[in-house]
């Protein structure tokens, strides 16, 4: 299709892939092997000096992987994306190349509860440090931002609460200090939001959720925008200068735009190793293939589920930024124009009791640490995912005590509805 660029739905289907030249398969074949044979010394020393594109060692490179990371890369419009084990893997993949002992990242408050332990203590053993902001105060990200500050960190559509993150805002102070803009897009996908449209420079995934869409593997997958200048200002050596690590290639210098791409596979996942598995690429790349038709019936439901909540007497407020009484909705229809996605919180008039009690009555909702499954899930975040948080951390996060935290799925939206109406009976009994 030469005279025309392919729709999101064709590249859902078709982006990366192409019959397997062997055996003429259609479906791209799980290429579950470890190593791959050289044609001969000159072919395997190329390889390893990047000057010709190919497979060396499944640590590195799987052909279904690729196949999924360029899917990936074509449905953000990035340069080249890398996939690796799981969404908090891919957090630290995107980070490594940028960061150093003593440098920092300013990030959002509202941000999932794992997150927010990855950088308050995790990446501490790296000697890295996050300033975590309420990324609705613009000024506060601005100033958070000193000479050590190498990245900014959000989330489209944030975990728990739903709240939707002027990404514009951010990448132009990004661009004003220049530094790059990190933004999580696992919630939303990229069916509802193309954070890279908006000035972002990576975007990093939970496979595990949307993309995959049921519930069935890990994987972590950060895609390039390959826009940004990493050799300017000279705060990404890693980048712009000769790599010790590699026999001193400068990455940026010599590859432009797949610079990050191709040093988070020849040097994050040589060394860090968090690699995907083959098999679970595979069944990425199957769950992508209907993903634009889920993303509109998860969208959908949300609607008549976050209606009916908003208006039952048992409930305090609803989060969902796709409700017109939301202060992010006309936010929404900038960011996310097909939906502003499936996940959103609730608070319950009976506070924390009253929430497990609901949990624990639940019967077609599952209770489960995960979202963006095609069941309806259901957590309470304070006493789970946002536990390990102190009590102001979680209310920032959007996580407060009183606060249930729901992933809509794509069953009928009346039984949807029927559940939380008898568990809500149940709940306030």
């Amino acid at each position: 299709m030469t005279d025309r660029q392919p729709g999101f739905d064709t590249l859902a289907i078709h982006a990366g892939t192409a019959p397997d030249p062997a055996t003429g398969a259609r479906q791209v074949p799980i290429y579950q092997t470890t190593a791959y044979v050289f044609r001969d010394a000159d072919h395997a020393a190329k390889l390893f000096n990047l000057q010709e594109v190919g497979y060396i060692y499944s640590r590195l490179t799987n052909p279904t992987v690729s196949a999924l990371g360029a899917r990936v890369a074509a449905l953000e419009g990035g340069a080249g994306a890398v996939c690796c084990s799981s969404g908090h893997a891919a957090q630290i993949m995107a980070l490594f190349p940028l960061m150093g002992p003593g440098l920092n990242i300013v990030a959002s408050t509202r941000l999932y509860g794992g997150t927010i332990q990855q950088f308050t203590n995790t990446i501490r053993k790296f000697g890295w440090s996050a300033k975590f902001v309420d990324t609705e105060d613009l000024a506060a990200v601005e100033a958070a931002i000193d000479d050590n500050t190498r990245a900014i960190f959000c989330e489209s559509i944030a975990n728990p609460g739903g709240y939707i993150t002027d990404i514009q805002a951010l990448a132009n102070i990004a661009n004003l200090k220049g530094v790059p803009l990190i933004v999580d897009n696992t919630t939303a996908s990229p069916y509802l939001c193309r954070p890279i449209e908006f000035g972002a420079t990576l975007v990093v995934h939970s496979a595990t959720k949307y993309l995959t869409g049921n519930g069935t593997v890990t994987g972590g997958i950060v895609v390039d925008s390959g826009k940004f200048d990493w050799s300017a200002s000279g705060k990404f050596p890693s980048l712009s200068e000769p790599e010790p690590a590699y026999h001193g290639l400068a990455f940026h210098p010599a590859l432009g735009s797949m610079a990050f791409t191709f040093h988070s596979i020849a040097i994050g996942l040589r060394d860090l190793g968090m690699t995907m598995n083959p098999q679970g690429a595979h069944y990425t790349l199957m769950g992508i293939e209907t993903l634009a038709l889920r993303m509109q019936k998860h969208v959908k439901n949300a609607v008549q589920v976050a209606e009916w909540l908003e208006q039952d007497p048992r409930v305090e407020f609803v989060t969902y930024a796709g409700l017109k009484s939301s202060p992010y909705y006309h936010r929404a229809q900038m960011i996310c124009p097909e939906g502003a996605g499936a996940l959103f919180t609730f608070a319950l008039k009976g506070g924390y009791d009253a929430c497990v009690k609901l949990i624990d009555n639940v019967k077609l909702f599952s209770h489960v640490a995960n979202l963006g499954d095609t069941r309806s899930l259901i957590i309470h975040s304070a006493s789970t995912t946002h536990r390990q948080l102190t009590p102001e951390q979680q209310v920032k996060a959007g996580a407060a005590p009183n606060v249930v935290r729901v992933s809509i799925g794509i069953e009928d939206p009346a039984d949807i509805i029927a559940d939380l109406h008898q568990a809500l009976t149940a709940a306030n009994a």
